[in-house]
């Protein structure tokens, strides 16, 4: 018993380590995000170019998730029980917008594809009054996965099993292995088709890069780089996709290997792709990166002059 009681002793305290970085990572995430939205609404001329837009959508939908899936990490951890149904709701939240971001990435490519290669059909293809209509497809698309998931877990629940106090978790769904497979088939049909748009998207700018003029190759390389890092960001996304059932098949081999194996997963597909998003169009972007100089740093320091003179 003192050997197992030592050992749980030093679990936790691992665990409480990893805990206490996952946070900080959070928070950081989270700053990022905020000082790059503050920046998007600063400036007007934002509203009107797709990218930009899109790129919102994305830094939303990450914060979302980062603050939803963060909860249920914080409650997994201090085996904190709650009743299904709120547990529900926060589910909802993370599986909606763990398929935003991928979509929205999706569309962001299929963007760069038009600009690069139909240039003189861009401003048509991608009009302030199409942006609207967009961001409802993507939000429908997206909610397709978690209507399809839920929607076993409604018919087969019981009403009682709602009142009833569980550590919440996607797992606790999934109450009979035909629901998996389910789940499976519609995230590997996702999976297909954003494979195939980001391959031929890729493949046609390449196409264009090797006959583009001086002038514009620059330019078109660039874009190119784009699309590889959101082919890179929606791959770890898309391997977010598959955490629950390899999160289950560990769980039953070995509990330590779960915790290990869930720290990783987290780590790895959670937040790592949600600091590409700011790396991809905060950093790389001139436009929003003078903006970002400008309006949100600009901001920090003329507030901190004015706390002094006060």
């Amino acid at each position: 018993m003192g050997d197992n009681s030592s050992w749980v002793g030093g679990e936790v305290k691992q665990i409480d380590d990893r805990m206490i970085s996952v946070q900080l990572l959070v928070m950081m995430f989270l700053c990022i995000n905020f000082l790059l939205i503050l920046t998007f609404f600063k400036k007007k001329s934002f509203y009107t170019i797709a990218r930009y837009i899109l790129f919102a959508v994305t830094l939303l939908s990450d914060s979302f998730l980062l603050l939803t899936s963060n909860t249920l990490y914080l409650l997994a951890h201090f085996n904190v029980t709650i009743q299904v149904w709120l547990c529900i709701n926060i589910t909802m939240v993370v599986l909606l917008y763990s398929m935003v971001t991928p979509v929205t990435l999706t569309a962001m490519t299929l963007e760069r594809y038009v600009a690069i290669c139909m240039p003189l059909r861009h401003a048509e293809l991608c009009s302030q009054r199409i942006h609207v209509h967009c961001i409802l497809i993507i939000h429908g698309l997206s909610s397709l996965p978690c209507i399809a998931f839920f929607s076993s877990f409604f018919a087969l629940a019981s009403l009682s099993l709602y009142k009833q106090h569980r550590i919440c978790s996607p797992q606790m769904y999934i109450l009979h292995r035909w629901q998996d497979h389910i789940w499976s088939t519609v995230q590997q049909f996702y999976f297909l088709i954003m494979v195939i748009i980001i391959a031929f998207c890729y493949v046609q700018i390449m196409k264009v890069a090797k006959t583009a003029s001086a002038d514009n190759k620059k330019s078109t390389w660039k874009g190119l780089r784009t699309v590889i890092l959101h082919g890179f960001q929606l791959l770890l996304c898309l391997i977010q996709l598959w955490i629950p059932f390899i999160e289950s098949y560990v769980f039953e081999i070995n509990f330590s290997l779960f915790i290990n194996v869930r720290f990783f997963n987290y780590v790895m597909f959670y937040l790592t792709p949600r600091c590409l998003s700011p790396l991809i169009y905060g950093l790389r972007d001139d436009n929003f990166f003078h903006a970002l100089k400008k309006y949100a740093f600009l901001d920090v320091y003329k507030r901190n002059i004015l706390q002094e003179t006060q």
